[in-house]
């Protein structure tokens, strides 16, 4: 089995953890996909560590399928300098150290919903964003004095549902006076988000430096943009066969799991919302995320992945039918009746010469 080093410029012998990794990183990504990161630190070393992908999912209790898809997430994040070989094997990680002046440029690029991904936004939403996005305590204090923040703070602790720390107030008072998003935007900024199922304030904040680097300033625009990214909504419903009706919070839920977190194309959701028609007779969202979560742990990316996976599967049915089918009876036992060694006669004429003893 192929192995690879895991390699860190870190001394001592214990785990260090970055603040950076934590405050920007960690937040909006995948659980499993944390996991495999710290596990990948915590045996990185400046001796030489070998690892392989068996070994990490049997220690993280995942597929070897979530092991790599966490190293791409990863790679494209720009934490983690993957080595191959001239065939493309992995021979090496290198743990990256991780800058504080813009995150939200890596996190843009890696974990943006797709209207915003397919947009410019890693360029540098704007030379503003280039920069942490702190502003200091008198400016803070000189914009909670107005009315206008004053209410575009209110209204996102009854979008959060929370009261705002002083971290959720700094990036909120960022994009309002240094990307200068209005407070219309900023309001319909929160109602996005939440709407999505996101309340992580680095999520809210990476869509509201997207829309600024596209140039979106009033909410007709914004809702423009987000059109295209509902529309995916509305071909998942017809997929299940659902028409003339707006999708439930719960079926959103779902439907942001697919897109976002498991990465998956329309198409590949279409094919399990038919197939979740067929095998149940309705829409059932709950039995189209067992399918797609079992095609996301086997790495499925591609329509032709399931094609493999189906053709696997009956290739297993058929051995397994095979292997339970009866076996042919055994021919009857012999007795005394059949036991007897059988003559041939060539005519009748003869068998008759034979019984009379001519």
């Amino acid at each position: 089995m192929r192995q690879f080093e895991v390699y860190t410029p870190f001394p001592g012998d214990y785990t260090f953890i970055s603040n950076v990794f934590l405050d920007f990183y960690m937040p909006s990504a995948n659980g499993e996909f944390v996991k495999i990161y710290l596990y990948l630190l915590r045996h990185a070393s400046q001796t030489k560590t070998l690892l392989d992908f068996t070994s990490v999912a049997d220690a993280l209790n995942c597929t070897e399928a979530d092991v790599q898809r966490a190293l791409r997430y990863w790679e494209k994040a720009e934490v983690l300098d993957l080595a191959k070989d001239s065939r493309g094997n992995l021979t090496g990680i290198v743990f990256v150290p991780l800058k504080a002046a813009a995150p939200q440029m890596r996190e843009a690029a890696v974990s943006a919903p797709p209207s915003v991904k397919t947009q410019p936004a890693a360029k540098a939403v704007s030379a503003a964003s280039s920069d942490s996005g702190s502003l200091s305590l008198d400016k803070i204090q000189e914009l909670k004095n107005k009315d206008e923040v004053r209410q575009i703070l209110f209204i996102a602790e009854q979008y959060l549902g929370k009261t705002l720390s002083p971290t959720d107030m700094e990036t909120l008072l960022y994009l309002y006076d240094e990307v200068h998003l209005c407070a219309d935007l900023m309001e319909y900024l929160l109602e996005y988000c939440v709407s999505k199922g996101s309340t992580s304030m680095a999520y809210i904040k990476k869509v509201g430096l997207a829309w600024a680097e596209q140039g979106i300033t009033t909410v007709n625009q914004a809702k423009e943009e987000t059109n295209l990214y509902n529309r995916n909504y509305f071909t998942i419903l017809r997929a299940f066969g659902i028409k003339n009706r707006n999708p439930l919070d719960k079926e959103i839920q779902y439907m942001n799991l697919w897109l976002n977190q498991y990465g998956f194309t329309l198409e590949i959701i279409s094919e399990a919302c038919s197939r979740t028609v067929l095998a149940t007779g309705k829409a059932s969202f709950s039995y189209a995320d067992s399918i797609l979560e079992s095609w996301f742990k086997q790495g499925v990316h591609h329509l032709s992945d399931i094609d493999s996976l189906d053709l696997n599967f009956q290739q297993k049915k058929s051995a397994k039918a095979k292997a339970a089918a009866p076996k042919p009876k055994a021919s009857a036992s012999k007795n005394r009746f059949n036991n007897f060694q059988q003559r041939n006669y060539n005519n009748m004429a003869e068998l008759e010469t034979q019984l009379l003893g001519k």
